[in-house]
């Protein structure tokens, strides 16, 4: 005797198990965007670092002109020694942050290689220069709806109609299909064909199954609703951060250019022998703080971008 599920059963299994599998491929698809996002940020992170270091090399070479122009300053009696070693100690702090940012940029590429999981600690090419665009693009939280996040509930839904339908089928008689042979002394052997019904009287499993796939659905319906919320916040924050990076980034470049006028007021005053060597400093460090903000306010801007293409993208 051969037992057979009742009509549609094995087709439902069949479904549910497709369904089970677009569930798990929007897994891999939020996957690979968390992947494709942390991999961007940290080569931001990387060229943050690899123009900081370039902005203190090239800051510790003006601190060593200046320190010929001190030098020259104390022959003529127009400075003292004590300048002399203020540019000197600030040479001494610049370098120093340009060993720590070594560290750092070590760090972070070894980060970004186990991010690429390669075994080997292999290093990157970096641009030489990042440009924010003249105009952002228009955002549109409507793609939200298109996020694999939120698609990934609408796949768990069908998962949970396929199984709702697997138990229904499941629910249903089965039947069997065999055939009996009898021996008999005085007659032939005969076959005779058999037929079976098998009816499931106890049937709370069931019951409490389908109860269960509503509970589920209600469930669903309120985890949807809440990554809504938590990708719209986050879509919300990152288009915030990014304009205010942009704004940032205006706000140094003005800075800039305004010390930029300050050094050559100042190396002009070495003309006619007024040059105040503390002054050079205060500008130069402040020049230094303006050019590490910029860096920073571009690296930021990418780094939000990173956040909106991974929420928005299609």
């Amino acid at each position: 005797m051969q037992m057979f599920p009742w009509f549609g059963t094995i087709s439902a299994r069949g479904k549910y198990a497709t369904a089970m599998a677009d569930a798990d491929l929007m897994e891999v698809e939020i996957v690979k965007r968390k992947i494709a996002m942390a991999l961007s940020q940290s080569y931001y992170r990387l060229y943050e670092i690899t123009k900081k270091q370039q902005v203190l090399d090239s800051n510790i070479q003006l601190l060593k002109v200046y320190e010929q122009l001190a030098l020259t300053s104390i022959k003529v009696g127009q400075a003292s020694a004590v300048s002399v070693l203020r540019l000197q100690m600030r040479q001494n702090d610049l370098t120093e942050r340009k060993l720590i940012l070594e560290q750092d940029y070590s760090s972070e590429l070894t980060a970004f290689n186990k991010i690429m999981n390669r075994k080997e600690i292999s290093d990157i090419p970096i641009l030489d220069n990042l440009a924010v665009p003249e105009k952002d693009i228009e955002i549109d939280f409507a793609n939200l709806s298109l996020h694999p996040e939120l698609i990934k509930f609408e796949e768990l839904n069908k998962v949970v109609t396929q199984a709702d339908l697997q138990n229904k089928k499941e629910s249903a008689p089965d039947f069997g299909v065999g055939m009996q042979y009898m021996v008999y002394n005085e007659n032939p052997n005969m076959l005779m064909p058999m037929v079976s019904l098998s009816v499931p009287i106890f049937n709370k499993k069931y019951k409490s199954i389908s109860q269960q796939n509503k509970l589920k659905y209600e469930e669903l319906s309120s985890q949807k609703q809440a990554a809504q919320n938590s990708l719209i916040a986050q879509l919300q924050t990152a288009v915030k951060s990014r304009n205010a990076a942009r704004i940032s980034l205006e706000t140094q470049e003005k800075n800039l250019k305004q010390a930029q006028d300050a050094t050559e007021i100042l190396l002009k005053n070495y003309e006619t022998g007024t040059i105040d060597f503390k002054d050079v400093l205060d500008v130069q460090e402040l020049q230094l703080k303006f050019q590490i903000s910029r860096i920073e306010a571009i690296g930021a801007y990418y780094k939000q971008m990173t956040i909106i293409n991974y929420l928005t993208a299609s």
